[in-house]
């Protein structure tokens, strides 16, 4: 059995906001025993000088798969993340349906390592799978609204008839009792952009018969962003469903300030008594498949279906023509990651440069791209706003999320040139924008997003909670990885036990494996 650690001298953020304090941290038997001057026979570290708090929830993941390649969470709980919510964006695997290949391709965002099976039939036996792999974090799930979608509908767009809504949200309600701390959709993600709001809500009200968390990625962060935040929020008005608004962001010049009209609807329904909250990442780029950027017509059927359209002079011309006012510059745009054995060329290459390259235009080169890869291909995007930003994070029902993937650098899930959130989020939140209050910012990365989806035991410091710390050097803590160097470990980490076992020390991974499948019912 191993010892008592006591952690001695440390500057104690416990969590919740409440003011540091230099105490003493007791581990015992994977929980926090005592925090102030307790007396033990244990092994003692002295951490005079570092920051003792609870280990990051990072409630916005996509490594619903990355966790199957590695377990360890490399990138992850090397910034101090001890617990990942999974399932986000309504991007889950479970349940499968009849068609996984189909499947696969429309969540191929999360889908890096191909030697990775899917043997399991429902979220249940998902989670079984991620308890069986001996996580290196604790893992919670929500339930994908495009696994869900797809089972009874398809990848096309037909809409859902009651006869599919009754088969829907009985999947979605045995999903939710096996243990899943909520439902997440993502209305860009085809073939959701084709759901109806009836469906939203009949999904949310058995969302909220539960008591769990719905997570929106909504339909629009640029020019229809107020509308489709509404739509989140009005859902959450008729069903009474906790709703939380992901990653909250402006896109395109014309666009910023807009997070300010959001914030005002979140206000005005906080007002009213419904539970809405927002998450955010620190950085003014964002990551997804570059198919993001087609319109939802041109993505119907799945990527089998779509791609070879893409080779059509009528189908080119009219994504062409819907792409003349966009948003963001196509020199804002890079290809970050490409499936296959060896890179594509156009890795780490901005679509503008490759258009002036090959003497054509972004569009061509897009277009040109999605023909040959599909849903393959991953891009950073930016034409964001750094006082949006702040606005965001400034607000009192905000909280910090990754957006990111659990990544082993020297591995088959270390490819590509990522977005340095999957590496740096927590640190850089911490060092850039929450220097002033770091109560509160410890709060934002830790009891705060815990409370949103329903995990009140984790992210706080307090006897008999799970003993997930972390021990930072605030003089050294900060973020490594960059958007051309992005698998880095962040520096500063001291130690990080998840459920009391070191699992990072000296900046070095243990190869303890200690996390919990946490299955709420």
């Amino acid at each position: 059995m191993a010892r008592d650690l006591l952690l001695t001298g440390g500057l104690v953020v416990d969590g919740t906001g409440a003011p540091p304090r230099h105490a003493d941290v007791l581990v015992r038997d994977g929980r926090v025993e005592a925090i102030g001057s307790p007396v033990a026979d244990a092994d003692e570290r002295d951490v005079t000088g570092r920051v003792v708090c609870p280990g990051f929830v990072d409630i916005h993941t996509h490594s619903d798969l990355t966790l199957l390649s590695d377990p360890r969470a490399l990138s992850k709980v090397h910034q101090g993340v001890t617990t990942e919510v999974v399932g986000n964006c309504g991007l889950g695997v479970a349940p499968p349906g009849t068609d996984i290949e189909g499947l696969r391709g429309a969540v191929s965002y999360l889908d890096l390592d191909p030697s990775v099976g899917w043997p399991w039939r429902d979220l249940a036996g998902y989670l079984d799978a991620v308890d069986a792999a001996w996580p290196g974090v604790n893992v919670a799930a929500l339930v994908g609204h495009l696994p869900l979608h797809a089972a009874v509908c398809g990848l096309t767009d037909r809409p859902a008839s009651t006869v599919d809504l009754d088969r829907m949200t009985g999947l979605l309600g045995d999903a939710l009792d096996a243990g899943a701390v909520g439902l997440s959709t993502g209305l860009v993600y085809a073939p959701l952009p084709f759901v109806r709001e009836e469906e939203l809500v009949a999904l949310a009200r058995v969302t909220a018969s539960r008591n769990k968390v719905f997570a929106w990625h909504i339909r629009n962060y640029d020019d229809d962003l107020i509308d489709s935040a509404a739509q989140a929020v009005r859902v959450a008005r008729e069903t009474g469903c906790r709703t939380q608004i992901s990653h909250l962001q402006a896109v395109g010049p014309r666009n910023w300030g807009g997070v300010r009209h959001v914030l005002d609807l979140v206000d005005a329904a906080l007002a009213d008594g419904f539970d809405v909250g927002v998450d955010v990442y620190p950085y003014l780029h964002g990551n997804a498949p570059l198919a993001q950027l087609l319109p939802a017509w041109a993505q119907d059927g799945g990527q089998a279906a779509w791609m070879p359209t893409l080779r059509d002079p009528v189908v080119r011309d009219r994504v062409r023509t819907q792409w003349t006012d966009r948003e963001s510059r196509w020199d804002e745009i890079t290809i970050s990651w490409t499936a296959g054995p060896a890179p594509a060329p156009e890795l780490g290459r901005t679509v503008a440069d490759l258009a002036a390259e090959r003497g054509t235009t972004g569009s061509e080169v897009v277009l040109d791209i999605l023909a040959e890869l599909g849903m393959g291909v991953m891009m950073t995007a930016g034409g964001r706003s750094e006082t949006d930003l702040l606005t965001v994070l400034a607000h009192p029902a905000s909280v910090v999320a990754s957006d990111g993937l659990a990544l082993d650098p020297n591995g088959v899930t270390g490819a590509g040139l990522p977005h340095p959130r999957s590496y740096g989020t927590f640190p850089r939140y911490l060092t850039r924008y929450g220097r002033d209050d770091l109560a509160d910012a410890v709060r934002r990365c830790t009891s705060a997003p815990a409370a949103r989806v329903g995990l009140t035991d984790r992210g706080v410091l307090r006897p008999g909670a799970p003993a997930d710390v972390v021990v930072f050097d605030p003089a050294t803590l900060t973020d490594t990885a960059t958007f051309t160097a992005p698998h880095r470990f962040a520096a500063g980490i001291d130690l990080v036990l998840v459920n009391g076992v070191s699992t990072v020390d000296g900046g070095r991974h243990t190869g303890a494996r200690a996390g919990k499948v946490e299955r709420r019912h």
